[in-house]
């Protein structure tokens, strides 16, 4: 199994090339939360921007010069690395002059406060993104071009395919993952790695599903027996054919497709069929999920994300783009329908 070839949406406008990513500047995040902490609890809420250093490295240094445990520190989501981002942790029974005089390489204290409760993973509503691409031959005509592309993903939103950071650092895991399943291979020794490879497996086989309804121009269009679910994201539920267009129109909703699993509801109808066409193609079927439930329970995800407040304008000889995606989109899926042929660093 290797990961499919994606259709843009933007497939008839010509791309800008360029390179995202040339320096750590050129890739801004900044965590949108759920919530805001209160200002009272027993738990130290820190906000902070890293540079060059992942979420987990980042937490184990913060940890470290806290003399705090890694493992009870909070955190709603992971960020990149090779960028400068902003995000929330919490820190347990910690003193806030402590956390606001914290000095760790690669972090900067921006805020701290208290709440009640622990961050856990998904406490979040989502990310917004400055990113500037670079190394472009032409900027006025890059502008003109991601100008066009960026009104056609405001209007009909963007594919939510899985990034190839989902996939492994070879791009192999949804293979690997596969043939283990199909009892090709050896079950991995490291739990972590079963889990990643059930991971890929759902996630590859999402994207050949959306891969096919973008192909056929069905991204935005209401396929019959279809599960739709509120933006930014909310429970599947069979919608109403006679209003469904609609909702979808006006990107209140839009359909939902497979993250294969024991627990996933499954549509009815042409898209139950579509469903099942890209199972059966993968050689895998539901017996193959279910022996593997507790790793990848099943459940569903957007086809699409909306893209309402997508931005484009030169800075200089870049172009410089902003966006928000909520929790679990990727920011490298949008800025390839712009690139196209895009280097991503």
């Amino acid at each position: 199994m290797s990961e499919p070839l994606l259709p843009y949406i933007t497939a008839q406008l010509p791309g800008i090339g360029g390179r995202l990513r040339a320096t750590l500047d050129d890739f801004r995040v900044e965590e949108i939360p759920a919530y805001e902490p209160s200002g009272e609890g027993e738990h130290t809420y820190l906000h902070f921007e890293k540079r060059d250093l992942t979420t987990p490295f980042a937490v184990d240094r913060i940890a470290k010069a806290l003399g705090i445990q890694a493992r009870d520190v909070g955190y709603a989501g992971l960020k990149d690395r090779h960028a400068v981002t902003t995000q929330w942790i919490s820190l347990p029974r910690v003193p806030v002059d402590a956390v606001k005089a914290l000095a760790v390489d690669g972090v900067r204290v921006l805020e701290v406060s208290r709440h009640r409760n622990k961050l856990r993973t998904g406490h979040l509503q989502g990310n917004r993104f400055v990113l500037r691409v670079t190394g472009i031959d032409d900027p006025p005509l890059a502008l003109a071009r991601a100008s066009v592309i960026a009104t056609v993903l405001r209007m009909n939103g963007c594919p939510n395919y899985f990034g190839e950071q989902r996939f492994g650092r070879e791009g192999d895991n949804a293979t690997r993952g596969a043939q283990w399943l199909r009892g090709e291979t050896a079950a991995p020794r490291e739990p972590f790695l079963r889990k990643m490879y059930v991971s890929a497996v759902q996630s590859e086989l999402f994207n050949r599903y959306l891969a096919a309804r973008v192909g056929d121009g069905l991204l935005g269009r209401y396929v019959q027996g279809d599960l739709a679910a509120k933006h930014p994201g909310g429970r599947p539920w069979a919608i109403d054919p006679t209003d469904a267009q609609a909702s979808y129109d006006t990107h209140t909703t839009s359909a939902t497709g497979p993250l294969f699993g024991a627990s996933m509801l499954a549509p009815t109808g042409e898209a139950r069929a579509r469903e099942a066409a890209v199972l059966d193609g993968s050689g895998l079927t539901a017996a193959h999920f279910e022996k593997v439930k507790a790793l990848g329970e099943g459940t569903r995800r957007l086809v699409r994300v909306v893209l309402d407040d997508f931005t484009v304008e030169q800075d200089g000889d870049a172009l410089r783009c902003a966006f928000t995606l909520p929790a679990g989109a990727y920011a490298t899926v949008v800025m390839r329908e712009l690139q196209k042929a895009a280097d991503d660093g």
